[in-house]
C-alpha cells in the first residue's frame, strides 16, 4: 500500500521536522531573502498553527511539511511560521501576516475559522488558505477532507482486528473536523457487524447523539492518557484518538502496556510522525494536509488564482484521505480482513457504500 505519495510525505515531514529551530514559535519570523533571489521574487508562504503547534506529529506538522515541500518545488516561495498559544492569539498571528505582506496566509484548524474570516473580510486584496473549514470569505482557499470514508475503512478493520469485541475512540474538541472521523468510525464497525453478523461494540462515541468522551485539547498527553485508560478499562483493545498531541499519550500508554491493546493514529501516518510509537498503532487515518497545502501554495507562486469556490476535498478517490500501511502489524492482520478492508475502500470509492457524517464538508 506504500505509494510514491507516501514517501513524499515522509520527506517533507522529515524536512519540516529538521527546520523547526529556524522559526521562532510565538512570534513571526524575519522576512530573510531566499539564496539567489530578491526580496521581490519571493512568494512568501506564511502559516498561522493551531494551539498544537508544527510539532504536534499532527495536522500542524503536516501543513507546515506542506510550506516545505511547495519551497522544494518552487524556489521563489519562502515559507515561515509563527504558533498560536492560545485561540485568543489567532487574529493577531494572521493580521501581523498581513501587515508583513505575506503573499499566502495559511490558517490551519477549524477553530480558526472565525478568526480568518474576521482578518479575510478586512483585507479582500490579501490571499489566505484554511485547512479544516470553508469560510464565507471569497478571498480564502478552503481545503477540507472527507476524513469519515477513511475512518470507516479504519472502523471496520478495527472491528475485525479486535479480540475483545469492544473498541473505543476519543476526540480531543465537539468539532465538525474531529467528530467526522468519530462518525465515520463507527459505522465502518457497524459495517463490520452487519456484514458479519456480529456485535462488537464501539466506546467513546455514540454518532446517533453525537456524544462522546473528549480531552477537550489537543496538547495534554496526560488528558490523552486519562480518556484512553477509561476506553481501555471498559474493555477496548483498539483505540482510535482523534485528539492531536494528547493522543500521544494514549499511545505512549498502550507501549507500556507491551501490546494489549492498540491504537490508530490520525492525520499524519503515525509510523512516520510519531515512529517510537509505531509498534503500537494498527494503521493511521491519514489526512493529506501536506499535498493538498503544497498544491495550493504552488498554485499561488505560479500566478494562479486560488477561488474559494470549490475549493479543494480530500477523498478516498482522489488519496487525499486514506488508510496508511499497517507497518508493524503487518503480519499480525489476518490476509481475509486486509482484503475485505481494501473492499471496503474500493466499494466506498465507487459508491456501493455510502458513507455519512453531519460534519462532512462540501465543495459547494
Amino acid at each position: 500500500m506504500r505509494s510514491v505519495r507516501g514517501m513524499r510525505i515522509v520527506s517533507l515531514v522529515a524536512v519540516g521536522g529538521l527546520t523547526l529551530g529556524a522559526a521562532a514559535c510565538g512570534e513571526a519570523p524575519e522576512d530573510n531573502d531566499n539564496e539567489g533571489g530578491s526580496a521581490a521574487e519571493k512568494y512568501t508562504a506564511c502559516m498561522v498553527t493551531d494551539v498544537g503547534g508544527i510539532d504536534d506529529r499532527s495536522f500542524n506538522a503536516s501543513a507546515w511539511a506542506g510550506l516545505q515541500g511547495a519551497a522544494s518545488e518552487n524556489s521563489s516561495v519562502d515559507p515561515k511560521y509563527v504558533a498560536s498559544t492560545a485561540e485568543a492569539d489567532y487574529e493577531p498571528n494572521l493580521t501581523q501576516y498581513v501587515n508583513q505582506d505575506c503573499n499566502f496566509i495559511l490558517a490551519v484548524g477549524g477553530l480558526m475559522g472565525e478568526a480568518t474570516q474576521k482578518v479575510a473580510a478586512a483585507n479582500a486584496g490579501q490571499q489566505f488558505g484554511i485547512v479544516d473549514a470553508k469560510i464565507e470569505a471569497t478571498n480564502a482557499f478552503p481545503m477540507q477532507f472527507d476524513t469519515a470514508q477513511a475512518a470507516f475503512v479504519a472502523g471496520y478493520l478495527a472491528a475485525g482486528y479486535s479480540k475483545a469485541g469492544k473498541v473505543g475512540t476519543y476526540g480531543g474538541m465537539k468539532i465538525p473536523p474531529v467528530t467526522i472521523f468519530m462518525d465515520g468510525f463507527a459505522d465502518g464497525v457497524a459495517h463490520y457487524n452487519q456484514v458479519k453478523g456480529a456485535n462488537v461494540q464501539v466506546l467513546g462515541w455514540d454518532k446517533a447523539s453525537q456524544n462522546g468522551s473528549f480531552t477537550n485539547d489537543f496538547v495534554k498527553q496526560d488528558e490523552g492518557k486519562k480518556v484512553g485508560d477509561t476506553l481501555v478499562a471498559q474493555g477496548a483493545d483498539v483505540i482510535m484518538p482523534v485528539a492531536g498531541g494528547a493522543g500521544l499519550g494514549t499511545a505512549a500508554a498502550a507501549q507500556a502496556a507491551n501490546g494489549a491493546y492498540s491504537v490508530i493514529w490520525v492525520d499524519v501516518d503515525g509510523c512516520e510522525s510519531a515512529q517510537q510509537y509505531c509498534s503500537t498503532f494498527l494503521t493511521t487515518v491519514v489526512k493529506n494536509i501536506s499535498d493538498a497545502v503544497k498544491d495550493a501554495v504552488v498554485k499561488g507562486a505560479n500566478g494562479e488564482t486560488l477561488a474559494s469556490t470549490p475549493g479543494y476535498l480530500g477523498t478516498l478517490e482522489n488519496n487525499g484521505v486514506s488508510i496508511a500501511p499497517y507497518h508493524e502489524f503487518d503480519s499480525k492482520v489476518p490476509a481475509e480482513l486486509k482484503a475485505e478492508v481494501e473492499k471496503v475502500k474500493a466499494d466506498i470509492i465507487a459508491g456501493t457504500i455510502k458513507v455519512t457524517s453531519a460534519a462532512q464538508p462540501t465543495v459547494d
